[in-house]
């Protein structure tokens, strides 16, 4: 059976006799569907093989700053973008010494010194070390720099001795870990996301677009599915890598993009209409390139088809949240499209502040008001409003 993840972790590995736990709680990470990919020290592997973690993990395991399989040969980099939290465990009191004084002298410690995401440290060590004062003073710098400190529990250790410093046991990490992710409400359910421009050619080299990255599209599509959900996402030409774990249609036209999302939205619980998709295509393209002449060109452009609506308009629709990019009256003009397409949320925004930029600010309309939402990146944003339209769906008993 092939596994479907959506949440993804680093699991980070040090010195110590503990890190045959860390063994245990990659299998229990794996079966609670998160990614886990697993980076080592040099001492770690003293410990516990790479190959254990590999063969638990279905990845190759990471211990070297230069490894050639990483992209650009920056591995501290992509580790720390490609994961939504880091997870060192267990952490020697080397390690820890090392994060709280932001030395980065091998893979792990530069990734956690290049992090942009919450980082939990589980600590491992013989109860004197735990007790050292230099040791709690670094464990101190770490909590004050708003890193998460999990354990160490109490009980009888390697060395033989009795006191605090034992690694907590694999089922109380992974605990630790779910509560870093939101709820998966959508769990299971299929959603259908639309996202990116479309291209409406005029003949076989030229074309009508608009300036649409497709990135807010993309970060909704990874918030649905960090929810839990099977997303199939529609997307026009974007230069965006797709999100892991997503179904991708890729389309270009607004035709194409409509007959898409018809053969995806059936058994769809809600439909999140992100895409710029062009209001008007040519009645005509041209079999071969136009030639520039001294003389007006004169384009006769149709009516596309509107997606969001269509949907909306089933006999059973699913939740359907629009997009409004408009550049004056926002509330006027999105509560106005959210009423005339008949849907019961829509996202509405000012398109000279959000098209192309990694962060926005947006407001949610419903039924209920207006509900702005301050400056942040986009998949911030993604995930606030997947919270909220979950909520609607669910007053709707939809979900």
């Amino acid at each position: 059976m092939t596994l479907h993840f959506h949440r993804r972790l680093l699991l980070g590995v040090t010195g110590g006799i503990a890190a045959y736990k860390a063994a245990e709680l990659t299998r229990l990470l794996v079966k609670a569907r998160i990614e886990v990919q697993v980076a080592m020290t040099e001492a770690a592997c003293g410990f516990v093989t790479p190959a254990t973690f590999q063969a638990l993990s279905g990845r190759p395991v990471l211990t070297d700053l230069w490894d050639p399989r990483v992209p650009n040969r920056m591995a501290h980099i992509e580790l720390s973008r490609q994961v939504d939290a880091i997870l060192i465990a267990p952490a020697s009191a080397d390690f820890i010494a090392k994060i709280a004084h932001g030395m980065a002298d091998d893979l792990l410690s530069t990734t956690v010194a290049a992090r942009n995401c919450p980082l939990l440290v589980a600590p491992a060590m013989n109860r004197e070390m735990w007790a050292n004062p230099a040791n709690q003073h670094n464990l101190g710098q770490l909590r004050a720099d708003g890193v998460t400190i999990v354990g160490p529990d109490t009980g009888e250790q390697a060395c033989g001795e009795m006191g605090e410093g034992r690694l907590v046991e694999p089922a109380q990490l992974l605990e630790a870990v779910l509560g870093l992710y939101p709820p998966q409400h959508l769990l299971g359910r299929k959603v259908v996301v639309t996202a990116g421009p479309t291209f409406e050619a005029i003949d076989p080299v030229r074309g009508i677009t608009n300036s649409s990255s497709g990135k807010m599209g993309y970060a909704v599509a990874e918030a649905v599915r960090d929810a839990g959900a099977h997303v199939v996402l529609v997307t026009g030409p974007t230069a965006l890598d797709p999100p892991s774990g997503c179904t991708v249609l890729p389309v270009k036209s607004a035709a194409e993009m409509l007959e898409a999302v018809h053969s995806a939205i059936e058994d769809a619980v809600m439909f999140f209409a992100v895409a710029a998709v062009a209001d008007y295509t040519p009645q005509q393209t041209a079999e071969h390139k136009l030639k520039k002449s001294s003389h007006p060109l004169t384009l006769t452009l149709v009516p596309t088809v509107d997606i969001l609506a269509t949907v909306a308009g089933r006999a059973s629709p699913p939740f359907c949240v629009g997009f409004a990019a408009e550049s004056r009256d926002l509330e006027t003009y999105a509560q106005s499209k959210r009423r005339s397409k008949g849907i019961a949320m829509i996202v509405g925004n000012l398109a000279q502040r959000a098209l192309g930029s990694d962060d926005n600010d947006i407001v949610l309309f419903d039924e209920e008001g207006a509900h702005p939402l301050p400056t942040a990146s986009k998949i911030v944003l993604a995930r606030q409003l997947v919270e909220h339209a979950i909520r609607r769906a669910q007053l709707q008993g939809i979900l």
